[in-house]
């Protein structure tokens, strides 16, 4: 077992094996503040790390079972989502809201003062009046965050999220985004974003733990403010 050297963080990623959170995982490894991290998944993901312990973990409605794993964790990027569309919107809430609280609820019972970072979306509506569903579940997913007691809770809410490798996009709608977005990426800027830079994003502000305690939202363009903040000067 990897033994974090001081100062270094433990750091558990939820949603490894989706797109955003496999980014996560996969800078986490090589950051040299993550002396330890731990992804937590229904299945495998496939590689091997001195830094990395995988949990296997099906049943997101009760994550009781996690509690000795999510034990003297210093920070938690949570990816876990769904798009919409591809499933119904009893799911889509289940997934958005529901799993989210449930383990938003074991960290803070097993690691009260961790960080946590959220993969919120653009236009999320913490009012729940939206009309558009996932801007109400994550709305609300982000309101039990804020209330769950974290004394760090890093809201990300990206808009179009740049895929960077190829694969198969599931709807339609994702198919033209990622066509277009060299136009985008020019004409608006603040509308985009690739997924490699969020990810970093998100486990950068976790483990340095980024401002006061409390809440604190990123929209797209702080997400992209913060990556430009942390670019190599240019020689």
């Amino acid at each position: 077992m990897n033994i974090p050297a001081a100062g270094q963080k433990r750091l558990v990623i939820v949603g490894a094996t989706g797109m955003v959170g496999g980014y996560a995982l996969r800078y986490a490894l090589d950051h040299p503040a993550v002396g330890r991290a731990t992804s937590i998944a229904r299945k495998k993901l496939g590689i091997s790390h001195p830094k990395l312990t995988e949990v296997l973990h099906q049943d997101f409605a009760d994550c009781s079972p996690l509690a000795e794993t999510l034990a003297g964790q210093d920070a938690a990027v949570f990816c876990l989502g769904a798009y919409t569309g591809a499933v119904s919107d009893a799911e889509l809430r289940t997934i958005t809201v529901d799993y989210t609280v449930e383990f938003a609820r074991v960290l803070h019972g097993s690691s009260p003062g961790a960080a946590f970072s959220f993969l919120s979306g653009n236009g999320a509506d913490p009012t729940g009046k939206s009309r558009i569903p996932f801007a109400r579940y994550k709305g609300q997913a982000e309101n039990a965050l804020l209330a769950a007691g974290f004394p760090h809770v890093y809201i990300f809410r990206p808009a179009y999220i740049y895929p960077v490798e190829p694969r198969k996009e599931p709807t339609f709608s994702y198919r033209l985004l990622r066509a277009i977005y060299p136009v985008l990426r020019v004409l608006f800027p603040n509308q985009v974003v690739r997924a490699d830079d969020l990810a970093r994003a998100m486990v950068d502000v976790a483990v340095s733990e980024t401002g006061q305690r409390g809440g604190r939202v990123f929209e797209n363009r702080d997400i992209r403010a913060l990556v430009e903040a942390r670019q190599p000067p240019q020689r």
